[in-house]
């Protein structure tokens, strides 16, 4: 049986071909797609070739386990129903709508452990995000905001909206954005932020956002309690140190793939006692695993997946074979573009 498949087939090229899909093996289920969405993130890192070879895209779900290569078929948010069963299934899993952690593509066969099932009460195109919101959980709880600290969180796309949105309901005393684009920090403030910047200018490595937040948030401690680097730019990366008081942390949900991030570290951080982690949804922070699994942490994700409402970040939606479109708007017109999903 034959599926349309996006793949990758180098920089700035995307192509979507036949893929042959056989009947589902032991303990798996075969879906039928219905929507994806995009990871403009990650994904823009894959189509701009941005990203290290020889290194799995990710070892632990199966469905991306190869490696970061051209041609390469990635993606990890579809929806579909299942349609067939493998021994040792149960057939009550027939007609089941489930998200898979799996590349974009029409048909597939995946281990229905990887299946998660869709509440009846959920579109497909809202399911689709369900790794945001996961990732989202886990940048807060990795964050670990405390009552009466002050936030900041660099990137207003679709992962950093929906952390901005986490915090606004966490008891903190002021939470604070910056992004680009107007429109994305006009969506953070409708989402609880109390105010959000803009870096200055063209020239990205003159701005001073990170002192106009310091001067913003003011007190003896100079700058926030806890600052989020979500843009994906490595430059940013320096704005979010220069916007932390003495002993903040700065958590890194950002990946720059091949990117650089270069360091003015030689002033103020010095002295500052600031401290810079990463955050990434694959793991559950070590100081959480003994009450906390990945299971747990997404029941929370679907909990407030329902709450927020995250299919209102859509703004283009493109069948899959119009995927070169897709990937040229998020490239080239950022602005324009927040949430984006395929249809089949």
């Amino acid at each position: 049986m034959p599926a349309r498949a996006l793949y990758f087939t180098g920089d700035g090229e995307v192509e979507v071909r036949d893929r042959e899909v056989g009947e589902p093996g032991e303990g798996e289920v075969r879906v039928r797609a219905e929507r994806s969405a995009v990871s403009p993130g990650t994904e823009l890192l894959v189509y701009r070739g941005e990203v290290p070879t020889g290194m799995a895209a990710d070892a632990t779900i199966d469905a991306l386990a190869e490696e970061f290569e051209f041609p390469l078929r990635y993606g990890y948010a579809v929806v579909g129903r299942v349609t067939a069963t493998g021994p040792g299934v149960d057939p009550a899993w027939t007609d089941r709508r489930v998200l898979a952690f799996n590349p974009h593509e029409s048909r597939f066969c995946a281990p229905v452990d990887d299946a998660v099932p869709v509440p009846d009460d959920c579109s497909a195109a809202a399911a689709t995000f369900l790794p945001n919101v996961e990732t989202a959980v886990n940048l807060v709880q990795d964050g670990a905001p405390r009552l009466g600290e002050r936030a900041a969180v660099f990137g207003q796309g679709v992962v950093g909206l929906l952390t901005t949105a986490l915090l606004a309901d966490c008891p903190l005393a002021d939470l604070v954005t910056v992004d680009c684009h107007a429109a994305r920090r006009e969506r953070s403030l409708d989402l609880g932020a109390d105010a959000s910047l803009a870096p200055d200018g063209a020239d990205r490595a003159a701005s001073d956002v990170g002192d106009r937040l310091r001067e913003r948030l003011g007190d003896e401690f100079g700058g926030a309690d806890l600052t989020y680097e979500l843009s994906g730019d490595p430059e940013a990366l320096d704005d979010a140190v220069a916007a932390t008081g003495y002993d903040g942390r700065v958590l890194v949900g950002s990946w720059y793939g091949t990117k650089p991030a270069e360091l003015e570290l030689g002033g103020r951080f010095h002295r500052s006692r600031i401290s810079v982690e990463s955050s990434q949804v694959s793991t559950v922070d070590p100081a959480l695993r003994g009450r906390w699994s990945k299971d747990r942490r997404l029941a929370v994700a679907w909990d407030r997946l329902r709450e927020l409402g995250p299919e209102r970040f859509v703004t283009h939606e493109f069948d899959v074979e119009d995927a070169g479109e897709a990937y040229a708007l998020l490239d080239e017109h950022p602005g324009e573009a927040l949430g984006v999903t395929f249809r089949y």
